[in-house]
């Protein structure tokens, strides 16, 4: 095998290997072969797009494929091309580095996001060409943190929910709750405080509950899925009969849960906090209420990219295009780029439900 090694990396700007809006992906496309090699080209490419894929089942042998694809940005580069008449570049026995740098668009785009059913990556790739040979492809993943949307409305606003419940059987009466939160949008590691002003006016006694989920909905042809899971659960002391009472909890924002997504038409990551009272024997009323989970990005400042990591063709073009020695590349001390999904992703939900 004349090439050996063809693979493209990228440097990480924070301790999270994490990029944001308008933030510049330095990197390198790395070419080792064994010996002089002729390539037609080396082609740069960056590209953020959403899938998602389902299954329905109709029968023991009936089912349709749901699906749907959004595009975000689509970036192509020629690295290295058309440098001799007949459209080759000959390069010479060893390592070879084409640097690059990428600046993500400074707009709206969803974050990286996974699950069995849809996904959202961003994604560096390489394609190197030679005449009569199958294309050699590299890419890498890296993690995309969207900047929190202070625009969305209601944001910064209180969260009001009520509840009235008439029990009939087994001690009627009746129960109301008022629920309050302070604001629906949290950055990852907030305390969210929640106020349940409770009035029992019923035989029984009833215990409130709290139940902080996300919600996964995917979007294709019409059709809906959507997925649930239970992320925290708090509980206070029941509240007697012919009483009434005020409840305050403090239910933590995890500070590895993945960011709210709304701005994607096809896949929605989104959070609700549920309070429920628990009554014996009766249906329990239950208030939710909207949480958005807004992202820590750390504030980078970036070097500004050199002029050799541009998207200039390899070499100058006064200088012969047959190497003579290995272009070498400077060592540099970074770590490697984590596995897609790395970032604070959770398994994927097997049960859909409609919470």
């Amino acid at each position: 095998m004349t090439i050996t090694n063809f693979s493209i990396e990228y440097d990480a700007i924070n301790s999270k290997n994490t990029f944001t809006n308008g933030d510049t992906i330095n990197g390198r496309i790395i070419v080792e072969v064994s010996k002089e090699t002729r390539i037609q080209s080396i082609i740069f490419m960056a590209k953020g797009k959403a899938r998602v894929c389902w299954h329905e089942y109709y029968g023991q042998h009936q089912h349709r494929v749901y699906w749907a694809d959004e595009k975000y940005y689509s970036v192509k580069h020629h690295i290295l091309r058309d440098a001799r008449q007949d459209g080759t570049e000959v390069i010479s026995k060893g390592r070879h580095v084409f640097p690059f740098s990428f600046k993500i668009p400074d707009r709206k785009l969803p974050s990286s996001f996974k699950d069995s059913i849809g996904k959202i990556v961003h994604k560096l790739r390489a394609e190197l060409k030679q005449p009569m040979k199958l294309t050699k492809k590299a890419k890498a993943h890296f993690t995309f943190v969207s900047k929190a949307d202070m625009d969305f409305p209601g944001l910064m606003e209180s969260q009001y929910g009520s509840k009235d419940k008439s029990i009939k059987l087994f001690g009627s009466g009746t129960v109301s709750m008022d629920v309050h939160t302070k604001r629906m949008g949290y950055m990852q590691g907030d305390a969210l405080e929640v106020t349940v002003e409770i009035s029992n006016h019923s035989k029984r006694s009833v215990k409130p509950k709290f139940i902080l989920y996300e919600k996964r909905s995917f979007f294709a042809q019409g059709r809906r899925r959507v997925c649930t899971k239970d992320i925290h659960k708090e509980k206070a002391e029941a509240v007697a009969s012919s009483s009434k009472e005020t409840v305050t909890k403090v239910i933590p924002i995890p500070r590895a849960l993945p960011p709210s997504i709304l701005n994607c038409s096809i896949i929605k990551l989104e959070y609700r906090l549920k309070i429920h009272l628990d009554i014996k024997c009766a249906l329990d009323p239950v208030v939710k209420l909207p949480i958005v989970v807004l992202p820590e990005v750390s504030v980078v400042k970036q070097p500004p990219a050199s002029a050799a990591f541009g998207f200039e063709p390899y070499g100058e073009p006064n200088q012969p295009t047959k190497r003579t020695a290995p272009q070498q590349a400077v060592p540099q001390s970074v770590d490697p780029p984590p596995p897609y999904g790395a970032y604070a992703m959770y398994p994927p939900t097997t049960h859909p439900d409609k919470k």
